[in-house]
């Protein structure tokens, strides 16, 4: 298959949503609450019974970093394999992150490694669902709940998926989800918080509302409301809420296409991760991925690069991802922990290929056959 200009390949595009411009147009000319319909979708969907949409998930982070009580000195647990939001709520807040590698086949955080860190002063253990693939999230719970410790899940790639028939973003005491452009449901700018435990639920709502009771003055609950709590104007707005509605109303089509490329991506590049060209994501009988992204860990960055390099030439797309934490200018003065190998493993190494909704299987094809000619050329 030869790509032209007519069937380029695109790393990335968003899902279109039919009714988006519809339903802006509602909300703004009949004051039409779709944060209200969202807030029922995933209240059905996946049981979230308490959610708060924000303006970004990183604007989910910083409430929770809130609600979390962080306080200078405190210790949160981080990987060093993530976006720097997963960090700098907590940082604002003045806490010390003990980051965590990697496991040695997944890019999240190393559920085995988790209890080595935890000290007196931890108070967090953030977890980052990376490409939607789920953490072991019974050993995490297991040591956060024996050392009462708050687990928040970083589920900003996780939308649908899940871990033992749980909805990712169900089983921490908080959870963050990110509806960015980037992601499989998405409203170009967006997030929410999800209180999972009842005990956080009426703080953040009084954080939700810029420190003010009004969620409860609404209800009806007191006369007047007041200023009760340090908060921001966290809340997503309307015409944002409109067409992330319109986004969810299209999530079983979505996924299911998702799903379908990811497994023809797997299917077809499965013999070269056998002969040991490079790893693929483990497939979990007991955790659902959402087919987020597709990525491969090549045997080495020079590997990496030179494959990234081949593939453009074939005007392929194609990106790396995260730079460990715990090295990056800002904090690598700060880090005083063990070199984390695997962390910087997928630094290195990890390469992600085109993933969207739009992407047509004979695209798949011809990107996974270039990469067995490469591999059958290097070799």
């Amino acid at each position: 298959m030869k790509i032209s200009a007519a069937n380029k390949i695109n790393f990335h595009l968003p899902f279109v949503s039919v009714n988006g411009f519809r339903y802006i147009e509602e909300t703004v000319t009949h004051h039409t609450s779709f944060s209200k319909k969202c807030k029922d979708f995933f209240k059905e969907k996946y049981k979230f019974k308490n959610t708060f949409l924000t303006s970004s998930c990183t604007d989910a982070l910083e409430m929770a970093a809130i609600l979390a009580d962080i306080m200078p000195g405190d210790e949160v647990i981080i990987p060093a394999y993530t976006y720097v939001s997963s960090a700098n709520p907590f940082v604002m807040r003045g806490a010390h992150i003990v980051f965590a590698d990697s496991g040695i086949n997944s890019p999240g955080i190393d559920a085995d490694k988790i209890e080595s860190l935890i000290t007196e002063k931890t108070k967090v253990i953030v977890v980052v669902h990376y490409g939607g693939h789920a953490c072991d999230m019974d050993k995490i719970m297991n040591s956060a709940n024996a050392h009462h410790i708050i687990v928040v899940e970083d589920a900003a790639h996780a939308i649908d998926g899940f871990y033992k028939n749980k909805p990712l973003g169900s089983i921490g005491h908080l959870a963050a989800f990110s509806f960015h452009d980037t992601k499989n449901i998405s409203c170009g700018e967006g997030g929410m918080l999800v209180a999972n435990d009842e005990n956080l639920v009426k703080r953040a709502e009084i954080i939700f509302e810029k420190g003010t009771n009004r969620a409860a003055f609404n209800r009806g609950e007191v006369s007047k409301y007041e200023w009760m709590d340090i908060g921001s104007s966290f809340a997503m707005s309307e015409i944002t809420a409109a067409y992330l509605f319109s986004q969810l109303e299209n999530l079983e089509e979505i996924q299911a296409k998702r799903k379908q490329l990811w497994d023809w991506y797997y299917q077809l590049l499965k013999p070269l991760a056998e002969k040991n060209h490079f790893q693929l994501s483990p497939v979990s009988n007991f955790a659902f991925h959402n087919a987020h992204l597709f990525h491969l860990v090549c045997a080495s960055p020079t590997q990496r690069d030179e494959l990234m390099n081949y593939l453009s030439q074939k005007h392929i797309p194609t990106a790396f991802h995260y730079l460990s934490l715990h090295s990056s200018p800002f904090y690598k003065a700060q880090y005083k922990g063990m070199p984390l190998t695997n962390s910087d493993k997928y630094s290195d190494c990890l390469l992600r290929l085109p993933l969207h909704y739009h992407l047509k299987k004979e695209d798949v094809e011809f990107i996974s056959e270039e990469i067995k000619l490469f591999f059958k050329k290097e070799a």
